[in-house]
Formats: structure tokens, sequence, C-alpha cells
């Protein structure tokens, strides 16, 4: 299985797909997956542009639009997390992770899905130390009295020893092997660039798999640790209590379990809730003043059920819902 890495995206798909391509026929390689590791700014319209967390000299409708219109389709299955440079309102709208457009799907503000027999988790946001046991936040980078990265994630990588982490962020190409205990297994750490002409911000990694096709999948042990935590995950800035949280998952597992079961384990098809970019008239023009919201809340209900559906995590279950 041959996966493109790619650093932070910034909005500028049209770049990078057209560089896989012509890495495809240059190398005669089959990319099988692209996987962005933040800032990539899925902005639909000029509604989006305003909630885009960058200055506003910088905010441009960039490329993502047309991929979200169906102008385009992306040539290769994507998957992203989220950086700090991101149009909140749309990335909120799929807390859990689901797909933005056709083919490029959103991980979630922490998620993991399979593809194929390869499991892929991954953490959005940056990292703060005194923004850390706030709500909502992620850990990826930091610059810190000479020192980089961050023990949060540190202490992730020693638990699930990966064998690889991919990480962006900091718009520079860094690479190292981190080895756990003794004679233990190794991580391949690898952080890439932005996407500019003559910067390192994309490589491709062979990795071990069953033989394609390729098709990606809820992960089981994730969702139902999402069902088990849902009650107290934090959708605000105030800290999230886990004191009365336990561990044990096996009643989530088999709930989970059962309702794959029923309905598979693919994710749902992509839905628009928004209207797109329109480059002869403005978004606001699309809506009468006030209804942007009022629309987005309409459609909100049809999108809770058909992503990772947040009613699957629901007490009544009388509701239907790297390795």
């Amino acid at each position: 299985m041959k996966i493109a890495v790619e650093g932070c995206m910034h909005g500028d798909l049209d770049s990078v797909y057209a560089t896989l391509l012509h890495l495809q026929e240059v190398e005669k390689i089959k990319i099988d997956l692209l996987i962005c590791c933040g800032d990539f700014q899925a902005v639909r319209n000029e509604k989006d542009l305003e909630s885009l967390n960058v200055p506003s000299k910088y905010r441009t409708m960039n490329s993502f639009w047309k991929y979200y219109s169906g102008e385009k389709v992306a040539p290769f299955l994507t998957i992203f997390i989220g950086g700090n440079h991101e149009a909140s309102n749309y990335l909120w709208e799929l807390y859990y992770g689901g797909w933005v457009a056709p083919q490029i799907f959103f991980l979630g503000f922490a998620g993991v899905v399979k593809f194929g027999n390869v499991r892929i988790g991954g953490l959005s946001g940056i990292y703060k130390a005194n923004h850390y046991y706030s709500g909502n936040c992620s850990c990826d980078c930091l610059i810190q009295e000479g020192t980089l990265g961050n023990r949060a994630a540190a202490d992730l990588m020693a638990k699930l020893r990966p064998s690889y982490w991919f990480s962006a962020h900091l718009h520079c190409k860094f690479s190292a092997v981190v080895q756990h205990g003794e004679n233990g297994p190794l991580t391949k750490f690898l952080a890439l660039d932005k996407c500019l002409p003559g910067r390192n911000f994309l490589q491709v990694v062979e990795i071990e798999s069953q033989t394609g096709p390729y098709d990606l999948h809820y992960d089981e042990e994730w969702l139902a640790i999402t069902k088990k935590f849902n009650p107290i995950f934090p959708r605000t800035r105030a800290r999230a209590n886990f004191s009365d949280a336990k561990l044990n998952i096996e009643e989530c597992r088999q709930f989970v379990k059962n309702k794959l079961q029923m309905r598979g384990s693919k994710p749902f098809e992509f839905v628009r809730t928004a209207p797109c970019h329109n480059t002869c008239q403005s978004a606001a023009n699309n809506f009468p003043s006030g209804e942007y919201w009022q629309y987005l809340t309409a459609k909100l209900p049809f999108l809770v059920s058909h992503e990772i559906p947040f009613n699957w995590f629901s007490s009544n279950e009388e509701l239907a819902t790297v390795e």
C-alpha cells in the first residue's frame, strides 16, 4: 500500500493533487491514499471564510470549494485532521468525523478508521501547555525552551507504539526513529512542510498490507470508546471531568458490533449541508439575512444521523442510531 503524506494543506488541494498525479506518472506507481496532517481549510463559501482562523489578508477561497461543489473530484481518497488554521464552523458539524466532500474524509476532533487492514488515528488541533486541559484542545507540536514536541503526544506514542507517526504545523521537514524500550518496536516519525514550491511538503511511504483494492471503514474499538465517553466529551472550553469514567468498554463494543453488523462498517455517503461558493454571487446573497444558520440547523439532524452517528452514543439504545 502506497500512502502519500502531506504537511499543511492551506486549502491548496489543486496543487497537491496535481503534484501527486505527476508523481504517479513519472514514477509509474499507484497511490492508494493521501493523508493531510492539518490546516486543511475546508472552506465551502464566503460564510466559511469568515470563520477561517487566519489574519484577514490570508482569507481566500483557494480550491476546496470546487471539490465540495462537485466541480472537481479528488483523484485520491483523502483523510485529514484539523490544525489551528481551519474553517471551524464546518468542522464543528463533524465533531466525530465524516465526509467533507466526495472522497475527502475528516477524522474528527480525534478519530480512528481502517483503510484495508491498516488502522489510522488522528488528533486535530495543536498543543499549547496552558490550554491542554481546556475542552476541545488537541495535540500536535510545540516549540518551548528549545525543545520540540509535547509530553501528551509522546506519552500516547509510547503507549500505542505505532509503526508511523506523521505531523505538520511547524512548516519544516523533520524525520526521526523512536525505539520503544530495549529491542522494542520502532516508530518512524515524519513532519512535513506546507504546500509551496521548493518546499518538502509531500512524501510517499509504502506500508505492508493485504492486497487491494482498499476501502475505508469505521473502527469498531474506537466507536466503542466514543460511545463510552461521549457523555463527558468536551464541547465547550470547560475542562472535561473523567473522574467517574469506567474503562470497561466491552458492553459498548458489543453494542457497536451489533450496529455495524446491521448496517455495515463503511461511513455514510457525503451530504452537502451548505451552499457552494459561487464566483458570480456571494454566499450572503444565497440566503436572506439571518437564514444561513437556520438552514444549517435544519440540516444538522440529518447530518447527525448520517455520519459517525451521535445517536449511536446516546444512553437511549432504542434510537437507531496505526498499525
